[in-house]
């Protein structure tokens, strides 16, 4: 491999890298989608909830003054009650709110996020392995494994995606108002990084092609 080459797939490694920290930030972390209800009366305090994959956190907000009769683009700062796949039983409700959440939708986007790190820890051993003497072909595979885990994470979103909607649409919820959060944000990068990383580090990884037809791809590349 030249060092013109080399230089290129260093640099997509990197990008790819930096893929994969996010992505694993946003699988594990539960900022995924931030919900807020309806309120029936000016109270001075708004519960809302932002989850994630795995689990639910219910925040009490302290609201000074409204003008309609939701909690807006709320900060998720004050008392936190977090519980582990909560939000994967419908029905949860409590005093001021409730919510129920398509069980379906949430189980299969943590399902496929699962398959994503999958792909990545394969991959990441494939593009290790490929630093040895003569195993250049191995980010071949490498980077077939990273698209592959960029594409399952652009599922995940999309999944994720609806069922927020699904939620938000549902008449047995009073939430009217919600947005996606950080790690929704850390999700997309990931997809990007992963997904354009591994195509393009296929293509760096690539033989030379043949100057002539007669020629193999093996033949046209430079002797050391």
């Amino acid at each position: 491999m030249s060092q013109t080459k080399a230089l290129k797939v260093r640099v997509t490694l990197f990008c790819i890298l930096v893929g994969i920290v996010l992505a694993t930030a946003a699988v594990v972390t539960d900022h995924w989608a931030v919900l807020s209800p309806h309120l029936e009366h000016h109270n001075a305090t708004c519960e809302a909830a932002h989850f994630g994959l795995w689990r639910i956190c219910t925040t009490r907000v302290a609201v000074n003054s409204m003008e309609d009769k939701s909690c807006g683009r709320i900060t998720l700062s004050g008392e936190k009650n977090c519980s582990y796949f909560r939000h994967f039983n419908p029905g949860e409700s409590s005093e001021i709110f409730e919510f129920t959440t398509q069980k379906e939708y949430s189980i299969s986007a943590a399902a496929i996020s699962i398959f994503s790190l999958g792909f990545i820890i394969v991959g990441t051993i494939c593009a290790l392995l490929s630093f040895g003497k003569k195993r250049d072909y191995l980010l071949r595979p490498a980077s077939m494994f990273y698209a592959f885990a960029g594409l399952c994470i652009f599922v995940s979103l999309e999944v994720m995606r609806q069922s927020v909607r699904r939620m938000i649409d549902s008449e047995d919820t009073v939430w009217i108002e919600y947005y996606y959060s950080w790690s929704f944000a850390c999700a997309c990068t990931a997809f990007i990084l992963l997904f354009l990383g591994g195509l393009a580090l296929l293509l760096f990884s690539l033989p030379p092609m043949p100057q002539n037809p007669w020629e193999s791809c093996m033949d046209a590349q430079p002797e050391h």
